[in-house]
């Protein structure tokens, strides 16, 4: 196979040999500074393109680049000045660097190298700073992308993007270092990564600051999590950072900055009155492996079983729809339906059938299909959108989700390390919903079943912002209006305070909104005296904050010159990249004569070459096999064991998967508790019971006669099977509870409908029946 990127004579990629980070953890606001280091050993000058993933909502705020001794800091310039003077710069010899946001998706950066003389060495320094999302374990994650998968355009979009990393592919030859540090006003209680570490080291004896180093031998083969743990996350909190005195008067960069972290408190109401679309990417990547070792699925049968979780889920009364999307899209039924057993048995058929066949991507004419339909009165619509990939168009996707976010919430799903950030995130933000990334070994069930609780969340309304500070102090709200709120997760605030601060003076902070007509308050009070040595990470979070606000306005907006002037300015001055700016670094002291032409590289990324094998191999299996299917229709069930066979054996190259096997898994679920709580939930109606069968018997490892003669005379057999699965689940798979709990709730409800007698008697003959130890109080009958 011929190898693309950077290439010497022998057809190796060289160009990237070793990257670096430091990450400086501060609370829940990261800095993250990486090193790139390039060598070019052709014998000829080369101008390499190095295309890389970010977090979407990261802030990049500085750029160098080191030659020898000599260190070149860049400056952000409005993007067509800086590519002017970098062609300029190039083409004279000079050395020159480029950095720029794409501008189809803002995760997605571009870093040219130019004029690498032969021989010589570059070492690039990028730094950027973002907040930590919270998790549903509390944690709060930190991750690093180790890979850009291969982005899906729709036909004829032309998005320039694609074309600069279809070519990319080729085994890593580059290493990755990562340390952290870890500081925090709470204790840290333990850091947990998808990868090998290093102990945890702690500074001080209260536990607030911590170091931890990744092992030595990583190989760059997936996104390095970290999950940060410190004793009472939830509490409220505010950081004042000082601003920059030689910033112009007036300016966002020279008044202080409040960051408020408000973790809602409200009574936790469930709306049962839905309609929940559920919208899955059905493209051909979604056919390959989540991960490996015990319980390893692929992507399209893990999201098979947690459409069948979801739909034993949802409460009676609610309203249902199915789709699946690739170049095209199809529902299962024309609108959405009542939810009852019948249209449950009909979806959950649909499911067992769906398939990873639908080609491409597109996810823009799905959504418009959507919206299109006219929501069900007292009947808010939640969409549930499940994707492994990314897409040429983000922005116009989110303009679309946007514009219906006043009626319809959006809850989004980036399944494995190649979901764009861009994409799952801005859903969830421009929809009024919640994102989450199943990643590496983690199970998709239980982030799912986090989020429908969310959606079930009564939505509150009328929310306001009010500030109570000293006399002649103000605060400019510089975020967006908050239109979202769930109990129990963070929301930030971004201000600008403005007039003369006092040294030691408190304000307070109110947020108020109305929940199913009732008025709710939560208000937090902090010091406005500036926090020491915050390096500026809350100003430059800020500015992409409403730098990001501004980019959507002026999409919309008939003062477009206007706005990118604004954009531009704040950009500059805050340091902080954007779409319409760049950083450009020109090595001025270095006219070097280029002898010969100058040719252009693509440095790769890992998987591209892996992927590329699997993707060819699927589809000349699959080819075949549609062939032998019609001709032959047992010969096409042993090609189909052969694929399946091989994706197991040759996912990655023999030493690389050796590697993998050594690291750790962060919570990988025994294969037991898969294989038994899904089956179990299968079997339930879609009023919450269960019927008395050797199928429930099966999953107890009981015959159906056990469960027969053990029943009190009291209860029907309905209601005795309910029970036994209550005290099954609580006994057994407690640990589970997040995925089965609105199982459970619907079991429980069926149970006291049927107005039994007292069910002590019957709880205690069932604990001993299947060996638990479950109170009658803990079923919530």
């Amino acid at each position: 196979m011929v190898n693309c990127g950077l290439l010497t004579g022998l057809n190796e990629p060289v160009p990237l040999k070793s990257i670096s980070v430091e990450v400086r953890v501060q609370d829940h606001v990261a800095s993250v500074s990486s090193t790139l280091q390039y060598v070019n050993e052709e014998q000829r000058p080369l101008e390499a393109l190095f295309v890389f993933p970010l977090p979407a909502d990261a802030a990049v705020c500085h750029f160098s680049a080191k030659i020898g001794e000599q260190e070149i800091v860049a400056e952000l310039q409005d993007k067509e000045t800086a590519r002017d003077q970098y062609d300029d710069a190039v083409s004279s010899g000079q050395q020159a660097f480029l950095l720029e946001e794409s501008a189809e998706s803002p995760d997605v950066f571009k870093l040219s190298v130019g004029c690498l003389s032969p021989g010589q060495n570059a070492a690039v320094t990028i730094i950027y700073v973002i907040e930590l999302a919270v998790q549903a374990d509390q944690s709060l994650r930190f991750c690093l992308p180790a890979v850009l998968n291969p982005r899906y355009t729709p036909a004829g979009s032309g998005a320039g993007i694609v074309s600069e990393i279809s070519s990319v592919c080729g085994a890593v030859p580059y290493t990755l270092t990562l340390s952290v540090h870890v500081s925090s006003p709470k204790p840290i209680s333990k850091l947990e990564s998808n990868c090998t570490l290093d102990p945890l080291v702690f500074l001080h004896s209260d536990h607030t600051q911590a170091t931890v180093n990744l092992s030595p031998g990583h190989m760059f083969d997936r996104d390095v999590e970290l999950f940060l743990y410190y004793q009472d996350t939830h509490q409220p909190s505010a950081v004042v950072e000082a601003g920059v005195a030689t910033a112009p008067s007036g300016s966002l960069m020279r008044n202080p900055v409040v960051m408020i972290s408000l973790y809602p408190e409200f009574p936790e109401e469930v709306a049962t009155q839905n309609e929940f679309v559920f919208v899955m990417d059905r493209s051909g990547s979604m056919d390959f492996m989540m991960h490996h070792g015990i319980g390893a699925q692929k992507c399209i049968e893990s999201a098979k079983d947690t459409l069948l979780l979801l739909l034993k889920s949802l409460p009676m009364g609610c309203y249902f729809n199915i789709y699946g999307f690739g170049s095209d899209f199809e529902s299962f039924f024309p609108k959405s339906v009542e939810y009852n057993q019948d249209k449950m048995d009909q979806a959950l058929k649909k499911v067992k059938e769906m398939r990873a066949d639908m080609s491409g991507t597109e996810i823009l004419q799905p959504l418009k299909h959507i919206y299109s339909q006219a929501c069900i009165p007292e009947h808010p619509r939640q969409l549930f959108i499940f994707t492994d990939g990314e897409v040429g168009n983000t922005k116009e996707v989110l303009d679309l989700v946007k514009s219906h976010a006043h009626s319809q919430r959006c809850f989004s799903f980036g399944i494995g390390e190649g979901a764009s950030t861009a994409l799952i995130t801005g859903l969830a933000r421009e929809g009024s919903g919640h994102a989450q990334f199943i990643t590496g070994s983690e199970r998709m069930q239980p982030k799912v079943m986090e989020s429908l609780r969310l959606a079930l969340q009564t939505a509150v309304s009328n929310i306001s912002v009010d500030w109570t500070l000293p006399e002649g102090v103000t605060a400019e709200t510089v975020s967006p209006p908050i239109n979202v709120l769930f109990q129990g997760q963070r929301t930030i605030i971004y201000a600008q305070l403005k007039g003369k601060t006092l040294e030691g003076s408190e304000g307070s902070v109110t947020v108020k909104f109305n929940l199913n007509g009732q008025p709710v308050t939560n208000q937090l009070h902090f010091c406005i005296k500036p926090t020491e040595e915050t390096g500026l990470a809350v100003h430059r979070l800020a500015a992409r904050t409403l730098i990001r606000s501004l980019e959507q306005e002026e999409r919309s907006s008939a003062e477009r010159k206007n706005l990118r002037r604004t954009i531009v300015e704040l950009s500059v001055q805050a340091g902080v990249s954007s779409v319409h700016t760049a950083f450009i670094g020109i090595n001025k002291d270095t006219k070097q004569t280029v002898k010969g032409p100058l040719q252009q590289r693509r440095v790769p990324t890992y998987e591209r070459q892996l992927m590329r094998r699997r993707m060819s191999e699927r589809m000349r299996d699959r080819d075949r096999t549609s062939e032998y299917n019609y001709l032959f229709p047992p010969l096409a069930e042993r090609m189909r064991e052969r694929q399946r066979t091989r994706e197991c054996r040759h996912y990655l190259p023999p030493q690389e998967e050796s590697v993998r096997n050594r690291l750790p898994l962060r919570k990988a679920a025994p294969e037991l508790q898969q294989d038994l709580v899904l089956p179990l939930v299968s079997l339930q109606k879609a009023s919450g019971c269960w019927e008395l069968d050797a199928a429930l018997a099966a999953v107890f490892g009981k015959t159906e006669d056990e469960l027969t003669n053990q029943k009190p005379a009291q209860v029907d057999g309905s209601v005795w099977a309910t029970l036994l699965a209550l005290v099954w689940l609580y006994g057994w798979r407690k640990e589970q509870q997040v995925e089965w709990q609105f199982v459970a709730q619907k079991a429980a409800a069926w149970i006291a409908s049927q107005k039994v007698g007292d069910l002590s008697q019957c709880v205690c003959v069932g604990n001993v029946l299947l060996g638990c130890q479950v109170t009658k109080d803990t079923l919530g009958i």
